[in-house]
């Protein structure tokens, strides 16, 4: 179902009275935009790859828009203090959030009364990658078949990712459950810190985007054991994915998007839609996109409202089925 305008500001209202915050009214669209500084927020930390796709596309559209990028990470709650920080902004075209999935799982798991899919107006499906499962060394395995031996023999094996809510925290769960092994989530605020943890040691396996990690997988200081897409990505064709481990149907893919407040107006949202789509087109951004297991995507605004409800629907079910709840974390 296509989500309008109308819908999202609906969706906002309903946050307003649950929650109690009230949201600035719709601005009037500028006779020329951008004509000062545009934000956009991040709700992790820098060193993931939600920050990486903020960062690489904010150069290029500094330069094509005329106005500087300001990059602002908001980390916390999961990513929810910087969602919330972008949801309840002024919807005057000056502030956007560049987030992942996790819009659509956090709400779900967190037990939030309102969704982000249904609040925030969608601008621009930016890229799809998937996710990675990595080990340290030290703990002597090589394979998702060596890992589920030792984890059965040592139950309790830690395993980190960006987050309580997050899409990496809902992979881990659930590869635990179709694994039938017992494994502690250890989350933290951005991939930074536990990609730092990780190679120290101090954590012995992580669910995290790829970006951060396959420099250090390719320097041997931390080994990629499985990927959670379909099908292998074209800059980790030597990593089996979770099927080829033997677990059918455990797929799930991360999207980066770019999500405005509700009320932006619409000539806005079609501005910056245009305007992400030239960037993607950038060599040197599909370059640094591609050595970070990226694949642009572009698209309609509506395209991207379909595809988080959709998603959003999905960890509905999964939160439900695998009894995920923020004390898991």
């Amino acid at each position: 179902m296509t989500i309008g305008r109308r819908s999202f500001i609906k969706g906002a209202g309903g946050f307003a009275l649950a929650s109690g915050v009230g949201l600035a009214a719709p601005a009037i669209a500028q006779e020329k935009w951008p004509n000062k500084p545009i934000r956009f927020i991040v709700p992790l930390a820098p060193g993931g790859a939600i920050d990486f796709v903020a960062r690489q596309c904010g150069q290029i559209l500094s330069n094509n828009l005329g106005q500087q990028i300001v990059v602002e990470n908001r980390t916390g709650a999961g990513g929810t203090l910087g969602m919330d920080s972008a949801m309840r902004s002024a919807p005057d075209g000056y502030t956007f959030l560049i987030t992942n999935d996790n819009a659509a799982s956090a709400p779900h798991i967190l037990k939030l009364s309102y969704d982000y899919t249904k609040v925030l107006m969608p601008v621009i499906d930016i890229g799809h990658q998937p996710q990675v499962f990595a080990v340290h060394p030290t703990l002597g395995v090589n394979s998702v078949k060596e890992y589920v031996e030792n984890a059965k023999a040592h139950p309790g094996v830690g395993f980190a990712s960006s987050g309580v809510g997050s899409n990496q925290h809902v992979i881990g769960e659930w590869f635990a459950k179709e694994a039938g092994i017992k494994m502690e989530h250890v989350p933290y605020r951005g991939a930074g810190q536990a990609v730092t943890d990780l190679l120290a040691g101090h954590v012995k396996s992580a669910f995290l985007g790829p970006t951060a990690l396959i420099n250090h997988h390719r320097a041997g200081a931390i080994k990629i054991i499985a990927q959670t897409s379909g099908k292998r990505a074209p800059t980790l064709t030597d990593i089996p994915t979770l099927e080829e481990s033997g677990y059918k149907g455990l797929v799930l893919e991360a999207w980066y998007a770019a999500f405005a407040p509700a009320g932006t107006p619409p000539d806005i949202i079609k501005q910056m839609n245009a305007a992400v789509q030239q960037a993607l087109a950038d060599p040197k951004l599909l370059e640094n996109f591609t050595k970070g297991s990226l694949e642009a995507i572009g698209g309609t605004p509506e395209a991207l409202g379909k595809l988080a409800q959709a998603d959003s629907e999905k960890y509905a079910r999964l939160v439900k089925e695998l009894n995920i709840t923020a004390g898991a974390g």
